[in-house]
């Protein structure tokens, strides 16, 4: 029953029971297990090491290099649209706390939705997690290059044009972010063990330079920059919030650790929920410091704007320098995490037949999917180094927000049918929370604009091709018969 099929075989399921078809969480659980004689992954983490990996993955993406292009969009109210943003993050986090109780492995909102919706709804959801996490990756490395190009200018020095940006931008390669992707890549090979130790030294660097960049610009602050607090309206804090979300894309990587934490019903929730609080808390904290050193209008176009007000409110090139290559480790640890949680949804879609077999291959020596990382790393490192993202980044944000979405609607699932079934943590206010949580996920999705709504389309009808021209039919569950798909489900409604 745990074998995957033949590459030749095809399904036996007619297609709309097979898209329906609901994977048990213990079926999950025991796969995790076993990995289907694939190897099996480390569990060398605990919570601080799992709340790092969601801090890392999440606290610098935007705060670094999102406030020249969202500032001029909500004006001094920009601080509001972080606090809507964390909110609608903190919505699905704490169904994302609860569903990492209940199904402790690799999946993430992926596993959550096979075992509450159905086949369909999952591939769906992990070719969303594809979206977010892959492209992201990408778009965040590409933003080290203007870090790194501050980094030189405190010598005088910029990278020549054709390493600073790809063909199609004038150049020939990002470099910086080709790098810093290899790097995270190779380190990830090596084992998650040294990754987590690296990523937890560099997340406190991170820390470090986002408190002493507010202390220097609250030297500065000026209190008369927040007036008037909303030139754009109540529609620009709004469309302001929509990107910005970008900037919590990544707390649910430690959901992704749930098979190499030592003890994921326990240490998952209590991860999620810890680094949502520490990350929405930094970023207010950032924004109110910024707008209040700098007039709103000054951030228009501006990038790498941290370190600019840094430069000039000190005049130390030094520090320049110190705060410009601490930036360029913060965006690589984000690179790192996300990248691990990448290669772990790959895992879990690889164990259900619905992406080739070699990305759940572990290696016993260690301990991680040596191939699948090194196939995603180079994908990465390519999209990064040679490909404009342009829209299909902002696309991550739809894509990420309906994950999030069927996470909330995973948790009322099996409320409704398992009531009985032990939840080491409960959602707040049920069913108020993750309701309000999907809702706002949708809000915020009707707030993006129509080009990347097309380009989301157009992904979409690419993952549904693959999956009907390849996962269908090899998919493990799909092949089983009515009967044994019935026993793999005993005990559960």
């Amino acid at each position: 029953m745990n074998s995957t099929p033949d590459v030749a075989s095809r399904s036996t399921t007619a297609l709309g029971p097979q898209l329906r078809r609901r994977k048990s969480i213990n079926m999950m659980i025991s796969d995790a297990e076993n990995n289907a004689g694939a190897g099996q992954l480390r569990r060398t983490l605990g919570m601080w090491q799992l709340t790092m990996i969601s801090v890392g993955a999440t606290m610098g993406t935007g705060i670094l290099v999102i406030l020249g292009a969202t500032v001029p969009i909500a004006g001094p109210a920009i601080w509001i649209s972080f606090v809507i943003a964390g909110i609608t993050a903190l919505l699905s986090a704490v169904s994302y706390a609860e569903m990492a109780g209940m199904v402790p492995v690799s999946g993430s909102s992926y596993s959550y939705t096979y075992a509450t919706m159905g086949e369909g709804l999952a591939w769906i959801c992990g070719w969303c997690l594809v979206l977010e996490y892959a492209v992201s990756v990408a778009a965040v490395a590409v933003g080290a290059g203007e870090y790194v190009n501050e980094t030189l200018r405190t010598f005088g020095m910029e990278l020549p044009a054709s390493l600073a940006g790809g063909p199609l931008e004038g150049g020939v390669v990002n470099l910086p972010a080709l790098i810093v992707v290899v790097l995270a890549t190779l380190l990830l090979v090596r084992g998650m063990r040294e990754s987590a130790i690296v990523n937890t030294i560099v997340v406190i660097i991170k820390a470090g330079i986002l408190v002493f960049f507010s202390i220097v610009a609250f030297s500065a602050f000026n209190a008369g920059n927040f007036e008037p607090l909303l030139p754009m309206g109540a529609a620009g804090v709004t469309a302001a919030a929509s990107t910005v979300f970008f900037s919590y894309i990544g707390f649910d990587a430690a959901s992704t650790a749930g098979e190499e934490a030592k003890n994921p019903k326990r240490d998952l929730p209590r991860a999620i929920m810890l680094s949502m609080l520490i990350v929405t808390l930094t970023y207010v904290l950032v924004a109110v410091s910024a707008i209040g050193a700098r007039e709103w209008q000054w951030f228009d176009g501006t990038e790498a704007a941290l370190v600019q007000i840094v430069g000039e409110l000190t005049g130390q090139p030094i520090l320049v320098l110190v705060f410009a290559v601490a930036a360029v480790l913060a965006i690589a640890s984000v690179v790192l995490t996300v990248l691990y949680g990448q290669t772990r949804i790959l895992l879990s879609m690889s164990r259900d037949g619905l992406v080739p077999k070699v990305f759940s291959k572990v290696s016993p020596k260690t301990g991680t999917p040596v191939a699948g990382t090194l196939i995603t790393g180079i994908l990465v490192a390519i999209t990064a180094g040679f490909i404009p993202l342009g829209a299909l980044a902002d696309a991550t944000s739809i894509g990420t927000l309906f994950a999030f979405a069927l996470v909330g609607v995973s948790v009322m699932y099996l409320r409704k049918k398992q009531p009985l079934a032990t939840r080491t943590f409960k959602v707040p206010f049920y069913p108020i929370t993750p309701i309000l949580g999907v809702l706002a996920c949708l809000f915020l999705m009707s707030q993006l604009g129509g080009e990347t709504w097309v380009v989301f389309g157009i992904w979409m009808l690419v993952g549904i091709a693959i999956y009907l021209g390849y996962g269908r039919s090899r998919s493990r569950l799909g092949r089983l018969s009515k009967q044994d798909y019935i026993a793999t489900h005993v005990g559960e409604k």
